[in-house]
This record gives C-alpha cells, sequence and structure tokens, in this order.
C-alpha cells in the first residue's frame, strides 16, 4: 500500500513523515517553495525529542496510480476540490482535514471515502520544514468510513499510523469526533485575529456554546473534550520545540503565510450554515468567519486586531439582529 499525501504541511507532512519512518511507502504532494525543497533536500522534521532530514519522495501533481494507493488529503478545506479533481477516482480518500464537510465533497467524486479526525499538533511555515510538537507520539487519529461505519482498510491505517509514532484508533463514528474537533476549531479565528490573548477567553466560550447549540438544536452527536483527553492520556502531550511553544494554530498559520485564504468558512461558517437553515442566531460564529476571510483576503497580519475591537464587531452584529 503507498500512501499518497496530498499537502505535506503541518499535518500532511508529519503523518507522511511519520509513516515514512514507520516502513510504509509515502508519497508527497506539494506545491511550490514547498515542493522544491522537498525534491531537493527532503523534509525537516522536528519533534521535541528529534531534528531529522528524511528522504521521502515527492511530487507536485498527480502521478500514475497503482493498486493500493491511498489518497490522504491534508489541505485546507477551501482547497479541497482542486487538490482531488487530477487524481483517479477509483482510489480510496482519507479526509485528514479540519470540519465535516470535506467528506460529502469527496464522496460526489470518489467511491470510498474515510473521514480523519485529527489532533496533531503541528507547525509550517517555512519551505521543507514541518514541526511536530505532540510527544511521545505525535497525533491522534481517528479513522473511519464515511458516512459511517468502518472496514479493513481503515482498520489497516488506524494500524499503520499506530506503528509509526502516532496514536491510530479505529471508529465506526469517526463523523461524531469531527464534528467534536469542529466545535475545538471554532476557536481558531479568535486566535489568529487577536493572537494567544487570556482576555479573549469570553469570546473563545461564546463561539463554542453557539456551535455546541446549532448542533443539539440539528441532532448532530460530537464527542467532548473530556472524551479526546481520556483516549489521548499521556501518548500526546503538546511540548515545547527548542523552549519554544507552537506559534499557533492552523489559521494562524494560514495569516502567518500571507496564503490569501484561510478555512473559516469551513469552521465557523458550518455553525453560521446550520444556524441559518435552522433558524438560530450565530452572531459570534458569524463575526468571526467574516473577519478571518478579510484577514487573509488583505493579508493581514495574524494577531493585529485587539480583543476590544472584535468583541465591538461582535456586540454590533449582535444588536443588530438576526435575519
Amino acid at each position: 500500500m503507498r500512501y499518497i499525501v496530498i499537502g505535506a504541511g503541518a499535518v500532511g507532512g508529519t503523518i507522511g513523515a511519520r509513516l515514512h519512518q514507520g516502513g510504509h511507502d509515502v508519497l508527497l504532494v506539494a506545491r511550490g517553495a514547498h515542493y522544491e525543497t522537498l525534491r531537493e533536500r527532503g523534509l525537516r522534521l522536528i519533534t521535541p525529542g528529534s531534528d531529522q532530514v528524511i528522504d521521502i519522495p515527492a511530487t507536485d501533481g498527480p502521478v500514475p496510480a497503482r493498486d493500493g494507493d491511498v489518497l490522504i488529503v491534508a489541505t485546507k478545506s477551501q482547497d479541497t476540490v482542486a487538490a482531488l479533481d487530477p487524481w483517479p477516482r477509483h482510489l480510496p480518500v482519507v479526509c485528514a482535514q479540519n470540519g465535516v464537510a470535506n467528506e460529502r465533497t469527496a464522496l460526489r467524486r470518489f467511491e470510498r471515502v474515510y473521514g480523519m479526525c485529527v489532533w496533531l499538533p503541528a507547525l509550517h511555515t517555512e519551505p521543507g520544514v514541518v514541526a511536530a510538537y505532540g510527544w511521545p507520539r505525535s497525533g491522534l487519529l481517528h479513522v473511519g468510513r464515511y458516512p459511517y461505519g468502518s472496514d479493513e482498510l481503515a482498520k489497516q491505517i488506524a494500524t499503520d499510523l499506530d506503528r509509526s509514532h502516532l496514536v491510530g484508533v479505529t471508529s465506526t463514528e469517526v463523523m461524531r469526533w469531527k464534528h467534536g474537533k469542529l466545535l475545538t476549531n471554532l476557536t481558531n479565528a479568535v486566535e489568529a485575529l487577536c493572537g494567544p490573548d487570556p482576555a479573549a477567553r469570553p469570546l473563545l466560550d461564546q463561539a463554542r456554546a453557539e456551535g455546541v447549540a446549532v448542533l443539539e438544536a440539528a441532532g448532530i452527536p460530537y464527542s467532548t473534550p473530556r472524551e479526546e483527553r481520556e483516549l489521548r492520556g499521556d501518548r500526546v502531550d503538546m511540548r515545547p520545540i527548542g523552549g519554544e511553544a507552537r506559534g499557533g494554530g492552523s489559521s494562524w498559520q494560514s495569516l502567518a503565510k500571507s496564503s490569501g485564504s484561510i478555512e473559516a468558512d469551513h469552521l465557523n461558517g458550518e455553525i453560521v450554515l446550520l444556524g441559518r437553515e435552522l433558524g438560530l442566531p450565530t452572531p459570534v460564529n458569524e463575526v468571526l468567519q467574516r473577519e478571518a476571510n478579510r484577514f487573509a483576503r488583505e493579508r493581514r497580519r495574524p494577531g493585529s486586531m485587539t480583543v476590544e475591537e472584535l468583541t465591538a464587531l461582535i456586540g454590533a452584529r449582535s444588536a443588530y439582529g438576526f435575519r
């Protein structure tokens, strides 16, 4: 079995590197300067306990498919369609992404689709370099068939991950875990806009509370932070690298790299969409979605909005009312 990892950034680079170190056949798919560096020098994987350059095959586009190929999509959600379109549609697809809409998008095009709920603290802001902060294993990954259930391939993927410095778990309800992760990711936009400011705690709580209310009204099950902590235990603990903590999450990294796009439409926007369908107001997530997209579009620096400014924008939207 060959793992083709589409999007070799923080998450994809870590998964690909760990699978390669575990003895598996891996091909990384990347673009631009990141691809050129991977091709010429290999991938530098930095962890709390090591700093290695790993020679992993890389490409910047589709390659001829082989029997046993598995696509692991680790791009941002807004890039899913473009990332998958060039690949043969008989291949199985694993969505190792934040958000809960990617699997349905993939299922329009591919018959066999798997969800992967990713808890993997990593950073990628420099071509050819990925820092993975999880210790002693780099991440906790649930794998299951979409929309529900499991099969032999899901079990094999989870086993391969678990034997490759990761915690791999097969789940028959992977989307429940992914909806639980979605609630956690609603706060990504706050961090991207305002940085890690303790004063933002009320906004984090409000964003999650809106998400919980909408999921419960929709009858959508979700996992809890307690479940995740109990399963993770001491197997994946986030530790500093070189004495420094991780700079920020995935949305913060998108702004730090001035990529021009951000995944807020698939995180906060998912709650906004469900709220509109159900007739429920979601002013906090609506403002977070809007402002995160504006920051990405204008290539604003992460953390360049104050908590007071963001709070005022949310207050104004709440006062305006739900329409």
